[in-house]
């Protein structure tokens, strides 16, 4: 008889409570930050040098804005951003990618549990008489014959599966899976900080190669206007015609740098259509110039002990480190006995009237162990493999810091030299024109042979390329800077779309905890 209080459903609610013990494998901690005081081996200044009419100042400690792009304080850049995060497809994978990780934890959360089936099955038959004939000598008549019309058979049953998860493999399996959907989930914040930082990046070199060739332009317009002037002189027999000849293949050669300008600008804008998601052909958005875009003078240097919180590429390296902890785990519990309990409890009867009373009840209740005993060695070398992976990982981990703080001092370092670059490249610009209007006087009454023309007009365009160029790296660099920061994710949510839907829309999802959280 079943004993008093047996149920082999109840048991199996049970058992996982009971069963489910210790984890084996090493238990995953975050690595601590670096202990480092600052970026650069000299302490930063205050502020840059003064060029371009402006000064950037450091400011040490300062939070970073989520949409730190609007410091440039251009519609035309925040309305393009806002348009690339909305429709950049290897944005988009990364979405797509972040939500099959998440569903594949859940998938793997459910072997912690029993699995539950139900059996119903209907059965028509019709059993041989010859069963009942009366066993008698060899060859001897059948005392009778007994015929047994067809019947049917009904049966009910519920079936109940559960492996425990004594030694933690299962829940180490979903520890991998959980750290494989947090690098996912920063793999898609390293998407969106490098999108934004590539926009802005590409709306600056725009910005520079138009300004090159408006610079360019005047500077063929002047010096077309002085071969103008000498082939009156000509005329009149005032000078030479070499000197014509001269001036004539200096515009000519300011006038072939044009082209490959052109063919860069087209290029920018190219890369911006393909930024946001869109063909070349279809895009139309407002043309970015230097004057467009506004140097951001308060700069934001977050600490040394908070960097590793704020990149998202290293939150991804630590996110791969636990993923590799717990695949140790995995192995090491899959070389340790396994256990299966089943239980099934069930009713059979000839008809439906009868099928669910107690003398119809039928149960069994079979649990089992399999300890691995021969693997040809399989299973020791893939815990191996595992420890060494984990190895791997951390050095991963530490030289993926190196280079976060590298970015940073790089930035950082690029700001001050930016500066002195460009006030150095202005004054050179204003001698240099300074320099050419008093050469070309000296030549008109005699003072200077026409070639010193020539190479002042010379210097002067370069003056002017040059300046433009420091310009445009100063911009470059300080969205070099938001980015090597983490550009301020912690303060906005992603934009991830939903796994049910089909139609490709995008719902806002809470974002993961920022540093400010993790404290």
């Amino acid at each position: 008889m079943k004993p008093t209080g047996f149920h082999p459903v109840k048991l199996a609610v049970v058992l996982p409570l009971v069963l489910n013990g210790c984890e084996v494998g090493p238990d995953y901690h975050q690595p601590a930050a670096p202990a480092v005081g600052s970026y650069t081996p000299d302490p930063l200044p205050a502020s840059t040098e003064r060029a371009g009419g402006r000064s950037q100042q450091f400011v040490s400690g300062a939070d970073i804005s989520g949409e730190w792009w609007t410091l440039f304080h251009s519609p035309e850049l925040s309305r393009l951003i806002a348009t690339g995060l909305a429709r950049n497809p290897t944005l988009g994978a990364a979405q797509q990618t972040l939500i099959e990780a998440e569903e594949n934890v859940r998938a793997e959360q459910g072997s912690l549990f029993p699995t539950l089936s139900s059996n119903f099955q209907v059965e028509r038959t019709k059993i041989s008489s010859a069963q009942f004939a009366s066993d008698g000598e060899p060859g001897a008549a059948s005392s009778g014959t007994v015929n047994v019309p067809p019947f049917n058979l009904y049966n009910a049953s519920v079936s109940v599966s559960y492996s425990p998860d004594v030694f933690g493999g299962v829940r180490r399996q979903v520890e991998s899976l959980q750290a494989q959907a947090d690098d996912e989930r920063y793999e898609l914040e390293a998407s969106y900080l490098t999108l934004t930082a590539n926009i802005v990046t590409a709306a600056v070199t725009e910005a520079s190669y138009r300004a090159q060739i408006d610079a360019t332009n005047q500077i063929i317009a002047a010096d077309q206007k002085q071969l103008d002037i000498l082939n009156t002189q000509v005329a009149l027999g005032g000078v030479a015609r070499a000197n014509v000849l001269s001036q004539q293949a200096t515009v000519l050669s300011e006038q072939a740098t044009l082209p490959p300008l052109e063919s860069q600008l087209a290029q920018a804008r190219n890369q911006l259509a393909d930024y946001v998601g869109a063909f070349p052909a279809n895009f139309h958005e407002a043309d970015f110039t230097l004057q467009s875009l506004d140097l951001p003078t308060d700069l934001p240097v977050s600490l040394p002990s908070t960097l590793v919180d704020q990149r998202p590429d290293i939150q991804e390296s630590a996110a791969q480190l636990h993923e590799a902890s717990a695949n140790v785990g995995v192995a090491t519990a899959n070389l340790l006995p396994q256990i299966s309990i089943t239980p099934e409890v069930g009713y059979e009867a000839l008809t439906t009237a009868t099928l669910f009373t107690p003398a119809s009840l039928l149960w069994s209740l079979v649990a089992g162990v399999t300890q691995p005993i021969f693997e040809g060695g399989t299973l020791r070398a893939k815990r191996l493999s595992s420890i060494a992976a984990l190895r791997a990982a951390g050095q991963t981990y530490q030289a993926t810091v190196l280079t976060a703080f590298e970015n940073v001092a790089d930035a950082l370092q690029s700001l001050q030299y930016d500066a002195a670059t460009l006030r150095a490249a202005e004054l050179a610009e204003q001698s240099s024109a300074r320099s050419l209007a008093v050469t070309r006087d000296q030549y008109l009454l005699g003072g200077q042979p026409f070639t010193a023309v020539l190479t002042a007009q010379t210097t002067y365009q370069n003056a002017v390329i040059a300046r433009v160029k420091a310009q445009a790296a100063r911009l470059s660099d300080t969205a070099a800077l938001f980015q090597a920061l983490g550009g301020g994710w912690w303060h906005r949510q992603d934009v991830t779309p939903q796994a049910s839907d089909c139609c490709g829309l995008f719902v806002p999802l809470t974002a993961p905890p920022g540093p400010s959280d993790a404290e």
